[in-house]
C-alpha cells in the first residue's frame, strides 16, 4: 500500500527551491495537501485551522493569478507587493507558514516520540509556535480542537501502511517543509516583511 504523502498533487519535497526562491505555485499545491491532514484528524474543532489555512491559501492565489510574472516565488512576491498599500498576499503568506510551522511541529514531535498522544504533540506545537499570535478567544478554539485530537492508533493508518514506510514519508515529508519554512522566515524576518 502507499503512504498519503505519495498521493497529494503536490509534495513538499517537490517544491523547488532556487537561488530565486521558492517556487510560489508548486508551494500551494503543497500546501492543499498539509489542510487534507487535517481531515484525517476528524474533527469539526479543527474546521477554523482548515477555514485559515485555505483561506491564506486563496490570498496568495489570489495574487498569483493577478501579478504571475511578480509573484513566481514567494520571496518575489513579497517584494513585488512591498509598496501597496494593502499587502494582502504577503500577510496570508506569513500566516500560512506559521499555520504550516505549527502542522510541522506537531508531527515532527509525534514523528520522534512515538508514544506520545496526538493531542500532546499538537498541543506542545501550538504552545511553541501559534500561541504567541492568538487572542484569548483563538486560544480557547485551539484548546479544544487539541483535546480533539484522534489516538495515534486511529490517526496514523489513515497516512497510509506498512507503519514504517508511512514513518519514512512523513519525514521526508517534513525535512522538506522544515527548509522552507526556515527560509521563509528568515526573508520575513530580514526584510522587515513581517511588519503590519
Amino acid at each position: 500500500m502507499t503512504t498519503y504523502f505519495k498521493t497529494v498533487t503536490k509534495s513538499f519535497t517537490d517544491v523547488p527551491v532556487t537561488e530565486e526562491g521558492v517556487d510560489t505555485l508548486s508551494f500551494l499545491e503543497a500546501s492543499e495537501g498539509v489542510v487534507k491532514i487535517f481531515d484525517f484528524l476528524g474533527s469539526t474543532a479543527f474546521g477554523a485551522v482548515i477555514s485559515d489555512m485555505n483561506g491564506n491559501i486563496a490570498k496568495v492565489r489570489t495574487y498569483y493569478l493577478a501579478h504571475p510574472e511578480k509573484a513566481k516565488t514567494l520571496e518575489s512576491l513579497i517584494i513585488s507587493e512591498k509598496g501597496e498599500k494593502k499587502r494582502t498576499a504577503t500577510e496570508g503568506l506569513m500566516w500560512l507558514l506559521r499555520g504550516l510551522q505549527f502542522t510541522y511541529a506537531g508531527l515532527q514531535r509525534s514523528l520522534t516520540n512515538q508514544t506520545e498522544e496526538l493531542n500532546k504533540s499538537f498541543t506542545e506545537a501550538y504552545n511553541n509556535t501559534l500561541k504567541q499570535y492568538h487572542n484569548f478567544v483563538v486560544k480557547g478554539i485551539f484548546a479544544v480542537a487539541m483535546k480533539a485530537c484522534p489516538y495515534r492508533k486511529d490517526f496514523y493508518p489513515k497516512l497510509g501502511s506498512p507503519p514504517d514506510k508511512v514513518d519514512q514519508d512523513l519525514g521526508v515529508w517534513l525535512a522538506a517543509l522544515d527548509v522552507i519554512i526556515k527560509r521563509m522566515q528568515d526573508f520575513y524576518e530580514a526584510g522587515g516583511h513581517n511588519k503590519f
